[in-house]
């Protein structure tokens, strides 16, 4: 099968993020299928773009080939929508010249806006192949609920339309969110076309030899621990939607508590405003982002790991965010602070589950693991990691992606 996958952001271990379609097209590629992903040259999610000089350029990576359609770099919100714009009319005018390259029998939209869901449809008409709708953040309702969108703002009345097309249009619509469906049933999606997917991990990666800590992460940390330190640990974006303003308040309430430490690991838009916030307190260190294949060995040195949320109803539709994955395959207990509903760290036992945005019960869920024995702290951990090896294997959940379509197909 040809399998054609569009996606905005897409990347690979040598761009970095976004990483599931990179993950997704190795393994279907291994299964003997040719895989093709269309991204944008620019993504403010990668660390490095692939730097092209066409409007339509080849690369290729692990067997799998990549065409980049050349859009302007951007800053902010609105130059951002100008990038999305520009990459939907490129995908348009280049849709006839894309379906004859690739002949393809599947065409998967899988950026996380739905506009793509345009020229996916007219390639996959002309190609006579089926459509997959692939959803990672339910649009228009994030902006309209994190940004304050009204339903009426021109862009979010755009952004509703195609949302409604890609699920009347698509032959199958796959979710990374486990408890989307009613929603998507409710915006004209035939509740049989939906398929439950969420993100993974890649075995061999995980068992490859991993890089090690960069040094200035690894001289802070490795002081701390041989002073005997308990360290809790956030690695990823400084970013509102994290709410690690949280984590920054649950130092504070345990900033008389010597022996218990936080290390905020990553960058974003808010890391200079956390940074003013946690000004005065001693017990919380930011350090910058490191690559993706030193991550296991940093974060094998931490003893809980932090992840949170704001309020938000997105969250009860589900949530499937990378860091969760190397979170549990560090076999480390997890905080999990947000508003979400049969989630795996509750399901597997592996961690605290509390609600969003409550430094407190934050700052108690830290005692409590604090306060473990030391072997039952790492059997919390050890049964989150267990249930990642047996459940989330890139390689089994692309075999079950490509099997229910086939089967639904």
């Amino acid at each position: 099968m040809n399998i054609l996958i569009i996606n905005h952001y897409a990347g690979n271990p040598k761009l970095g993020m976004e990483f599931r379609p990179y993950y997704l097209a190795k393994e279907w590629v291994n299964l003997g299928h040719k895989v093709f992903i269309i991204g944008a040259s620019n993504s403010h999610l990668r660390n490095s773009q692939p730097g092209v000089v066409k409007e339509l350029s080849k690369d290729e990576f692990e067997g799998i080939t990549y065409y980049w359609i050349k859009t302007p770099s951007y800053s902010g919100n609105i130059k951002r929508i100008l990038n999305i714009l520009i990459f939907v009319l490129k995908l348009i005018y280049f849709r006839k010249k894309i379906s004859k390259l690739f002949s393809p029998n599947l065409v998967i939209a899988s950026s996380t806006y739905p506009l793509d869901i345009y020229p996916s449809f007219m390639i996959a008409k002309i190609s006579k192949a089926k459509l997959c709708f692939e959803v990672h953040d339910l649009w228009p309702l994030s902006p309209m609920i994190i940004g304050g969108y009204s339903k009426y703002h021109p862009y979010i009345m755009l952004l509703q339309m195609a949302e409604n097309f890609a699920y009347k249009k698509s032959n199958v619509v796959v979710s990374l969110l486990g408890n989307a469906k009613k929603h998507m049933v409710n915006h004209g999606l035939e509740p049989s076309k939906f398929i439950h997917i969420p993100n993974g991990y890649d075995k061999i990666e995980l068992e490859s030899i991993q890089e090690e800590v960069p040094f200035e992460h690894f001289a802070i940390i490795n002081e701390l621990k041989n002073n005997g330190k308990f360290l809790v640990g956030y690695t990823g974006g400084h970013a509102p939607s994290n709410a690690m303003h949280v984590l920054i308040n649950a130092a504070q309430l345990l900033i008389n508590n010597s022996d218990i430490y936080f290390i905020l690991v990553g960058n974003g838009s808010s890391k200079v405003d956390l940074q003013k916030q946690a000004k005065s307190l001693n017990n919380v260190i930011f350090l910058p982002p490191i690559p993706k294949r030193t991550i296991p060995k940093l974060l094998a040195k931490l003893d809980v790991l932090y992840i949170g949320g704001v309020k938000t109803e997105l969250h009860k539709h589900g949530i499937s965010p990378n860091k969760l994955i190397d979170y549990m395959l560090a076999a480390k207990p997890i905080i999990l602070s947000a508003d979400v509903e049969n989630e795996i760290v509750e399901k597997c036992n592996c961690g605290i589950t509390i609600p969003a945005e409550d430094h407190l019960q934050v700052s108690n869920a830290i005692l409590i693991i604090y306060n473990m024995l030391d072997n039952d702290r790492v059997s919390m951990g050890e049964r989150g990691k267990n249930f990642i090896f047996n459940n989330y294997d890139y390689k089994n959940l692309a075999s079950l992606f490509i099997n229910k379509i086939e089967n639904e197909l």
